[in-house]
């Protein structure tokens, strides 16, 4: 499984214009701040063309550009170089903006546009699985937050109250 070749084709598809614009999130994105975890799929989180005249978003654009390339269709996802792949739109303002300000890093020669640590790190805590936890403190623990930003988006997005809850259980000393 080549993850180069899943990002090149993705590159493709936004340049030839399927897709206006991208981001990794989930635990691939996580990888890309971090040391690689075992994951099943890619989150590619897109921003999904209207059809002319409505009000609904479809990801068949997608599919078909995919599957005329070599993807396949497996449940929801498209296998790209072995990767099972999911097209997510944005669930909500968060994410919206961590698609917005996905920032551009290199695997190998080739760009890859990834969810900021500290939006990832928002996302976790806002999903709050016990998986979103253990890598929102993989993130604390490996320094790789800036602090001053994370905390902007926690304000932005109501997060406080979750993050004090998540401080008071896992990053205070216990008396």
């Amino acid at each position: 499984m080549n993850i180069v070749e899943v990002i090149t084709l993705i590159n493709r598809m936004q340049a030839d214009g399927v897709i206006e614009r991208y981001g990794i999130g989930g635990a691939v994105g996580a990888t890309f701040h971090l040391e690689p975890v075992a994951t099943l799929d890619v989150d590619i989180f897109v921003a999904f063309r209207r059809e002319a005249g409505s009000l609904l978003v479809s990801p068949q654009p997608i599919f078909d550009y995919l599957t005329a390339r070599g993807g396949r269709l497996e449940g929801e996802y498209v296998v790209i170089a072995g990767w099972p792949v999911q097209f997510l739109p944005p669930t909500g303002p968060l994410v919206e903006e961590a698609l917005a300000e996905a920032v551009t890093i290199l695997v190998g020669d080739t760009p890859a546009r990834v969810f900021t640590a500290e939006h990832l790190a928002a996302i976790a805590l806002q999903v709050g699985r016990a998986k979103d936890k253990a890598r929102l403190l993989q993130f604390i623990e490996a320094g790789r937050l800036d602090s001053a930003r994370f905390q902007a988006i926690l304000i932005r997005h109501g997060l406080t109250a979750a993050w004090q809850k998540f401080e008071q259980q896992f990053l205070r000393d216990a008396p």
